[in-house]
């Protein structure tokens, strides 16, 4: 299991991604979930991944392949396309770049999920596609299985995947659109440290990826682990400040009629 969240701002955006991959108690790895896409001055992607390993890793495999090789595609898939079509490095848009990444999810289904279901497997995968190309804002879109998605709007301006439960509170409190970059990191961390201190299967370290809204390459990217002291004051300091909010909050006042009757 993993938890990624994005988030989309009116000045750019923010991802956060653990790395813990296990198969069982006594498999856990560590696996990077977020990979990067730039052409600095054109475009900057970011793809967070969740669910069967094997089948995101050849997802992004396939992806950077069509870059490689210009957008060519194989022969069945050639007949329909006129044997190119864009790849995250030539879609004029992020629409178009969330398509190139559902093609490369149904063209991995086509060939592998008949397999994989005679052997009890699932074919579980949910990506995460944010950035800005140059012509249009910052957009950010969440993309199934099926290779179908959503995009983020004004109302839904983040998205997570994985073991997505423990930290979506504290981001449905605190996450606007106009909120800033900082806020949104300090956002995602806490919500992050929610879901690790709640699920084994989550955990550091972490990426942490920053993009600024016009500038088209990566503002910050940065990996965090256990001896980050930035992330170590956050945790200490929101479990604190939890607790001082807990003991401040006043008793419901049926305890003490109940106290009375008991009492009298």
């Amino acid at each position: 299991m993993t938890y990624c969240v994005a988030m989309l701002l009116d000045t750019g955006l923010v991802f956060l991604s653990d790395s813990r991959t296990n198969a069982g108690v006594d498999q856990i790895s560590t696996f990077r979930k977020a990979t990067v896409f730039q052409k600095p001055g054109d475009r900057v992607l970011v793809l967070q991944s969740s669910g069967n390993l094997a089948i995101t890793q050849t997802v992004i495999s396939i992806l950077k392949e069509e870059i490689d090789t210009g957008g060519k595609v194989g022969a069945a898939a050639a007949a329909t396309a006129g044997g190119t079509r864009p790849n995250l490095m030539t879609a004029p848009n992020l629409f178009e770049a969330a398509r190139c990444v559902g093609d490369a999810l149904r063209e991995l289904h086509r060939r592998d999920a008949g397999a994989l279901k005679e052997f009890g497997v699932d074919f579980n995968a949910s990506l995460t596609l944010g950035g800005q190309i140059k012509g249009e804002v910052p957009r950010l879109f969440s993309i199934y299985s099926a290779g179908n998605f959503i995009e983020a709007t004004t109302d839904t301006s983040y998205f997570q995947i994985g073991e997505s439960k423990y930290g979506k509170p504290i981001i449905d409190r605190v996450l606007r659109r106009t909120s800033s970059l900082n806020e949104a990191v300090k956002c995602a961390l806490v919500s992050m440290d929610s879901t690790i201190r709640s699920n084994l299967s989550v955990g550091l370290p972490l990426d942490l990826v920053i993009v600024k809204r016009d500038r088209f390459n990566v503002a910050r990217h940065i990996s965090i682990d256990a001896d980050n002291e930035y992330f170590r004051g956050i945790r200490g300091r929101w479990s604190e400040a939890l607790r001082e909010a807990f003991v401040q909050l006043p008793d419901p006042d049926w305890l003490s009629a109940v106290s009375r009757e008991l009492t009298d």
